[in-house]
């Protein structure tokens, strides 16, 4: 098939790098150009433009940071909805609100919402997990593709529940790497060393299975970053947002998301892992 990404941040880049080794034609544009030598290098097609992107792919998918982002790529001047030729598909793997996944929806025919779960790695590897969320029978026209991503899915009959089931899994992931960083400083408040931590906790059953990808990087600060303490504030935002929306507070998930926004403050785009930084003694 072919097929577009836009959108080349990690993600962007390993489904593209995915999608090239099953043998599909893969057309990459970015906002900011040459960010993806190595897969222009293994047969990726770079285009200037959105419109040049999508001219000819039967399936145009967008994995980019934001909301804002989404909106402006999907449906701005010169975007997807105005470029995107009659009979193409359009699937968006970003994690953004229900809201945003429902007005795509309303704007764009063949829209399917497809967040991801796990790590740019995983992608790679055809290890992730894809929540497919659209309409009566959108969701098969993307099915022929499957073989080539992963075997694991999640089918919602609603692009915004597609968006809601990522927030969810995303807010267990968030909450648990501070709780873990603030264990951790616990136990070193009373002198346990990093090695008794890791004895303590290292297969712990209180630890989640998701959460010991990042045990290590919490522990000693050894992570790289593959998904930044700003994307983690963000993702804790639209989490909290959609629950205010059903008057439910999340106080939890608040401390989760200040912590991540003044990790981001004060040392950049490191991974959601360095929170741990702000536990260190001085």
């Amino acid at each position: 098939m072919d097929l577009a990404v836009l959108g080349m941040g990690r993600m962007g880049q390993a489904l593209a790098g995915r999608l090239l080794q099953a043998g599909h034609q893969v057309t990459i544009w970015n906002r900011s150009p040459a960010k993806a030598p190595e897969l222009v290098a293994e047969g990726a097609i770079e285009a200037p433009s959105i419109a040049e992107a999508i001219e000819g792919a039967d399936v145009v998918f967008t994995s980019l940071a934001n909301d804002e982002a989404v909106k402006a790529v999907a449906l701005g001047e010169d975007g997807i909805q105005a470029t995107l030729a009659l009979g193409a598909t359009y699937v968006d793997t970003s994690t953004v609100s229900p809201a945003t996944s429902e007005a795509l929806d309303e704007a764009i025919d063949r829209f399917i919402a497809m967040p991801v779960l796990g790590s740019p790695a995983q992608v790679r590897s055809g290890d992730a997990t894809y929540l497919i969320g659209a309409k009566g029978h959108l969701g098969d026209l993307i099915a022929p593709l499957f073989p080539a991503l992963s075997d694991k899915q999640r089918r919602y009959e609603r692009p915004a529940l597609a968006a809601t089931a990522k927030l969810t899994v995303n807010l267990l992931l968030l909450d648990g790497v501070v709780a873990l960083a603030e264990a951790f400083a616990t136990g070193r408040a009373g002198n346990l060393s990093d090695d008794q931590l890791r004895e303590l906790l290292g297969d712990n059953p209180m630890v989640a299975p998701g959460l010991k990808y990042r045990f290590e990087g919490i522990l000693t600060g050894t992570q790289a970053a593959l998904w930044t303490t700003r994307l983690g504030a963000k993702d804790a935002r639209l989490a909290t947002e959609l629950a205010e929306s059903d008057k439910v507070a999340l106080p939890l998930t608040e401390v989760a998301r200040a912590r991540l926004e003044e990790a981001a403050t004060r040392l950049g785009d490191v991974d959601i892992a360095l929170v741990r930084e702000l536990y260190r003694r001085p």
